[in-house]
């Protein structure tokens, strides 16, 4: 079985190029790659496009910054697709002054339109946001006698997804609910990098505890940060 290579941070963040859009995984930081991100962020790489669960979270009284929220203060984007941004005062700093384009999708929806496009489906069809801002500018579709709308598939140019192991071949594990966004997004672009806090040699992963085959991943970093 082929092995993965093992790269730096800094080297997984030389790869993201400007204008790239990215798939980041995690849940308000947890299950997202720290480590890759504050590569990311000394590189400096802007004009990007972010697709996440949400934008981290900056303490509103220690000003602890948290997860992807630290590519949101160093404004790295130029566009955000997320679920929930109210832990990030700058990210809504931003939109509201026109700063970043922010488009707010609904999770379950988020979830659907990145499955869709890992798993080469030309969109999804969901009633949720039916007759409110979500449904401005879409098709609505009539099955039956319900409407729904069309919602279409998101691909990324990179994921940055984070793992609690790998092995040498790629395969992924996740720990617990750090699952969330993770193995959606490994599937749904075209370079895939994943951070991990444990490297095994082949074998040493039970197949039926893979979580995200070895197919989906191009590079592992090994995570300096931990959740």
């Amino acid at each position: 079985m082929i092995q993965k290579p093992v790269i730096s941070a800094a080297e997984a963040a030389a790869k993201v190029q400007e204008g790239n859009l990215l798939l980041v995984g995690g849940f308000l930081g947890c299950g997202s790659p720290h480590t890759v991100i504050e590569a990311l962020k000394q590189q400096g790489t802007g004009k990007l496009g972010l697709v996440c669960n949400d934008t981290g979270l900056i303490d509103a009284k220690s000003g602890r910054v948290y997860g992807v929220a630290h590519l949101v203060v160093s404004k790295q984007f130029s566009r955000i697709v997320a679920s929930h941004i109210g832990l990030n005062a700058e990210t809504q700093r931003q939109m509201n002054e026109g700063e970043t384009q922010v488009e707010l999708v609904p999770q379950g929806t988020l979830a659907e339109c990145v499955r869709a496009a890992g798993a080469g489906l030309g969109g999804v069809l969901t009633p949720t946001g039916i007759g409110t801002e979500v449904e401005k500018g879409k098709q609505r579709v009539l099955v039956g006698d319900r409407p729904f709308l069309l919602e279409l598939p998101i691909k990324g140019d990179v994921a940055l997804i984070k793992a609690k192991k790998a092995d040498r071949a790629g395969n992924l594990v996740y720990n617990a609910t750090a699952r969330n966004f993770n193995p959606l997004m490994a599937t749904a672009a075209d370079l895939v990098i994943a951070e991990v806090e444990e490297i095994v040699e082949i074998g040493e992963i039970d197949p039926d505890q893979v979580h995200t085959p070895s197919i989906f991943v191009d590079f592992l970093v090994k995570a300096e940060k931990l959740d």
